[in-house]
């Protein structure tokens, strides 16, 4: 391979380059466990236990780079070397070699091109940082689990991930749901997703 590969890196290859990458280390370290069971295990058995999760993000930015694709005729590998094209750094002359290439090769739709990928990867949460946050917030609830039994989790789970954000330090994702930024699709408040009315203050006439 030219070049190393982060398969967790929100600008990489498609989601069955990854899902093979990500199998082969598994597939590795499995081979590796008997030179320290105790520390190798554990951490191959989360990688195998977590990969949908960890990797939902890609096919998410597969779908949204296919769109791109479509919508502007470009062919899908030049949208996707576009994608990669934002990870590097601009100080590099390699940065300003690719660009001007691909500038060459897709000619004056390039900027608006290289905006609607832009934007396509800001609206695309990477996976580790919403596992990480979403296992922070389930910490708080597990102490109900024994009293209110399995099924709680899923009710859990489900509102967790329709609730909206009241704030976060990304702007674009205030007032918006895991659900919504994952899909970018807007949905109802989670207590009517569930069937119940929801509550609304009526207006005051003066």
């Amino acid at each position: 391979m030219a070049r190393d590969v982060d398969i967790l890196a929100l600008a990489g290859p498609d989601y069955h380059c990854r899902s093979e990458l990500w199998d082969f280390i598994v597939a590795e370290l499995k081979q590796r466990e008997a030179l320290c069971f105790h520390r190798i295990r554990p951490f191959r058995t989360a990688l195998e236990n977590q990969k949908q999760d960890l990797l939902a993000f890609a096919a998410v930015l597969d779908e949204k780079l296919t769109n791109i694709s479509q919508r502007f005729n470009i062919p899908l590998y030049l949208v996707r070397k576009v994608c990669l094209l934002q990870e590097q750094n601009s100080q590099q002359n390699s940065y300003w070699a690719t660009s001007n290439q691909l500038h060459q090769q897709i000619g004056y739709k390039f900027y608006l091109l290289s905006e609607a990928v832009e934007q396509a990867m800001k609206e695309t949460p990477r996976a580790s940082s919403l596992v990480e946050n979403f296992n922070s917030r389930l910490r708080n609830y597990f102490f109900l689990r024994r009293t209110l039994g399995n099924d709680y989790l899923d009710l859990l789970r489900f509102f967790l991930n329709h609730r909206t954000f009241m704030r976060s330090e990304h702007p674009e994702r205030e007032g918006k749901s895991p659900t919504e930024l994952l899909t970018g699709e807007s949905h109802s408040h989670w207590l009517e997703l569930l069937g119940f009315d929801l509550f609304r203050q009526p207006a005051i006439v003066a």
